[in-house]
């Protein structure tokens, strides 16, 4: 191989490991969002940081959402005593009566938060489909993420793990 031609070669595998690091990093950094809870008031990430964090992005329109909200709030209650938070991102299209709604009649234990801009479903890297799930360690990094409903036994090993780091 000619010299101009290893260089080349070299500098291709270097871009490529770099994208590779720069994607590995997104994925596992924390987003920065700001969260505006149904019951008044904000937080942010940083806020919830030291606990474990499911940020569901859902709709009261969104049947398989709705299908698994009584799971979601199985999972909270099991491991918030351990330090455990769930945040329930309602989507930018989804009106804040029918939010409030859904929420008071299936008595949601958890924060639920309006993206009434959907700067929050951008700072998770454009969500655009319900359910989407991002479990967050104790450090504020991706986890895992799951699009559709989770295999729960899976997203519980997931939880287990994440919290018996104390970070």
């Amino acid at each position: 191989m000619r010299p101009q031609a290893k260089l080349i070669a070299l500098v291709a595998v270097m871009a490529i490991a770099a994208g590779a690091a720069l994607g590995l990093w997104q994925r596992a950094a924390q987003p920065r969002a700001s969260f505006t809870a149904l019951s008044g008031g904000n937080f942010t990430m940083e806020d919830l940081r030291g606990k474990v964090v499911l940020v569901n992005f859902w709709a009261t329109s969104c049947v398989s959402c709705v299908a698994e909200m009584p799971k979601m709030t199985e999972t909270w209650r099991k491991y918030e005593p351990r330090g455990y938070e769930m945040v329930a991102v309602a989507m930018q299209y989804d009106h804040p009566n029918a939010v409030a709604d859904f929420v008071r009649r299936e008595a949601l234990p958890f924060r639920v938060a309006l993206d009434s801009d959907g700067a929050v479903a951008a700072a998770f890297g454009n969500v655009a489909v319900t359910p989407t799930t991002y479990l967050l360690d104790r450090r504020g990094r991706i986890v895992t993420r799951y699009v559709g409903e989770p295999n729960w036994t899976e997203f519980h090993a997931h939880i287990e793990r994440a919290l018996a780091d104390p970070a």
